[in-house]
């Protein structure tokens, strides 16, 4: 049986705040970027606390290994996210 560490209450939270708030965001963004709609200011302000707030995961990640491919698979959704923003937006300008 695993002994409960330092960082499992941190983890916990994290792993909250991602099923019931950030990962339900996060897809909501991507199928409005996947119709081909842009980024309004206040979802620009969520993904920069995401990517603030990744810097803090990964530092837990790199101590718990299970967890690396659950924040590589988020790495690769914000990324897309903000790719295809992109994406929308030049079209948008053109």
């Amino acid at each position: 049986m695993k002994t409960p560490g330092k960082d499992d209450g941190t983890v916990q939270v994290l792993l909250d705040r991602l099923n019931n708030w950030r990962l339900p965001r996060a897809l909501e963004l991507k199928e409005r970027v996947d119709r081909g709609e842009t980024l309004v200011e206040a979802d620009v302000a969520f993904l920069k606390r995401v990517f603030e707030d990744a810097n803090h995961a990964r530092t837990i990640a790199a101590k718990h290994t299970e967890l690396q491919p659950l924040i590589d698979k988020l790495s690769s959704l914000y990324g897309d996210i903000t790719k295809k923003a992109l994406e929308n937006e030049q079209a948008r300008k053109k």
